[in-house]
């Protein structure tokens, strides 16, 4: 078996990718697919053409390498966290839009909830704080909007499920119904110590645990893993992971205190805790890293707008014609002309956690260009990753030694740059630059026994280029006060 297929559902596209064992891509298969945004603050994807996609890039991907269903060790899945899913168990097909991660629409009922006093147990018990990000107030409204819908949950004829859970249920034909502990443990409804679904957090967001998938490890052996069909042939499915978890395996970030950002739609920086999940003072999530033979744990800062920033400009204001122009807008001004972008479309996450936040520029003049706009937008990027790497540090109590990054947007080497200038460490992008689904790629070649060992994995991954802090730190940290002025403007827009 010469290859493991890895399926990367992302937030705007679904991809398919190869891997060889030497952990390298050898074909790679991509479509997009719809965004809806049917009221302010909504976001919502069709569950329906999300598998669609997927499905069609793993025939693409097949053709592409002259592969067949035979030559596949395994398949891994990584996923869209948080996305929330609803579908009839016996016709398979969603009740509802599915509620997107980026989606607002429950902030109110959080706010009630935390007004009753209920935040202090949701983060004790779950690592995270309580916010319409996640998928448990996403389920519940479902669950409130759907015709009898709590009651058909209840009976056991409707499925929640991550985006993980609706591929494993499409690819097995509805025969299997189940998570990893990852993808759970972004739901808000999964005690982080014991890695069980939550019986007081079922009460509290009024859930019924019937609805719920069978909860398993991130690697899992081919002995006890689902089947996919794939023209016929069955091919064990033995690695899942949330995207973010997935590319911190990907980067090989294995031991304690090594952390990694991918820049996508967002950002999402994560350190290796270890064995235990450390609770952040600094308004950071804990959450399970992934289980491969004994859980592993780490602290998360989530930014919700990064690359979706630049997709902005290109859709949104017609300034560049496609994505990867933006870096030659940005360097064509020595800076930013005095412009600060705060990109808070969806609100802000870690470690603001505003809901009501809005997309903010300050600092506008008659000599604002497109490229101020664009030098401006890239370094929102970088800026806000500065604001969590800094609490990341705070609440592990030990200093980085370097940033591994990865996604789309550690193409754009003025954006890297700049990034390395304000944190003032490192900033190392890999040979291979496809972490996330190289991630899901290793848990499940693990399960399968197409790899030995995390030390054999650990051995294959590769830097391609180390950004190293250069004269622009000083003036890029001094920044930073102007940059925090301009996230105070944007704060409670939306309230």
């Amino acid at each position: 078996m010469r290859y493991v297929l890895a399926l990367d559902q992302g937030t705007t596209s679904s991809r398919s990718i190869l891997f060889d064992r030497r952990g390298h891509p050898v074909a790679v298969a991509q479509r997009e697919f719809t965004q809806r945004f049917p009221q302010p603050g909504w976001v919502e994807h069709d569950a329906d053409e999300i598998w669609a996609t997927q499905r069609a890039t793993i025939a693409d991907v097949l053709a592409q390498a002259q592969a067949a269903p035979a030559d596949l060790a395994a398949i891994g899945i990584t996923n869209q966290r948080e996305t929330t899913v609803l579908w009839d168990r016996r016709s398979g097909r969603p009740v509802a839009p599915a509620i997107v991660w980026q989606d607002r629409r429950t902030a109110e009922h959080c706010d009630r909830l935390r007004a009753d006093g209920h935040e202090p147990l949701v983060a004790r018990t779950t690592g995270l704080t309580l916010d319409p990000y996640f998928s448990a107030t996403k389920l519940g409204w479902l669950l409130e909007h759907v015709a009898d819908g709590r009651q058909r949950a209840e009976r056991g004829d409707l499925a929640f499920g991550t985006i993980d859970s609706w591929l494993i249920w499409q690819l097995t034909g509805g025969q299997a119904h189940l998570t990893d502990v990852s993808n759970a443990s972004r739901t808000m409804l999964l005690d982080l110590a014991s890695g069980a679904w939550s019986a007081p957090m079922l009460e509290l967001f009024g859930i019924p645990k019937a609805c719920l998938p069978q909860l398993v490890p991130s690697s899992l052996a081919v002995a006890d893993a689902p089947r996919a069909l794939i023209d016929g042939r069955a091919v064990p499915i033995t690695g899942i992971a949330g995207d973010q978890q997935a590319a911190l395996f990907g980067q090989a970030c294995f031991t304690p205190g090594m952390a990694k950002n991918t820049y996508g739609t967002g950002c999402f920086m994560l350190m290796n805790t270890g064995s235990a999940p450390l609770a952040s003072q600094h308004r950071l999530l804990s959450t399970i890293a992934w289980d491969c033979g004994g859980r592993r744990y780490a602290l998360e800062g989530s930014v919700f707008v990064a690359g979706a920033v630049v997709q902005w400009l290109r859709d949104g204001l017609g300034l560049i014609q496609r994505a990867a122009d933006v870096e030659a807008l940005a360097a064509s001004v020595a800076d930013a002309g005095g412009v600060y972008f705060v990109p808070a479309f969806t609100g802000l996450g870690s470690p603001h956690w505003d809901a009501y936040a809005r997309g903010t520029i300050v600092g506008l003049t008659r000599g604002t260009t497109a490229a101020h706009l664009a030098r401006a937008a890239l370094e929102s990027i970088a800026f806000q990753s500065a604001d969590v790497l800094e609490a990341m540090q705070a609440d592990a109590q030990r200093p980085l030694v370097e940033l591994r990054v990865d996604g789309g947007a550690t193409a754009n080497e003025l954006l890297m740059q700049f990034q390395a200038d304000l944190l003032g460490v490192p900033v190392v992008r890999p040979a291979v630059t496809e972490t996330t689904a190289l991630g899901a790629a290793y848990l499940a070649g693990l399960g399968a026994g197409y790899w030995s060992s995390a030390d054999e994995l650990a051995a294959q991954w590769r830097a391609a280029r180390r950004f190293e802090p250069g004269p622009g730190r000083a003036a890029s940290v001094e920044r930073r006060g102007e940059w925090a002025r301009a996230v105070g403007r944007s704060r409670d827009w939306a309230r």
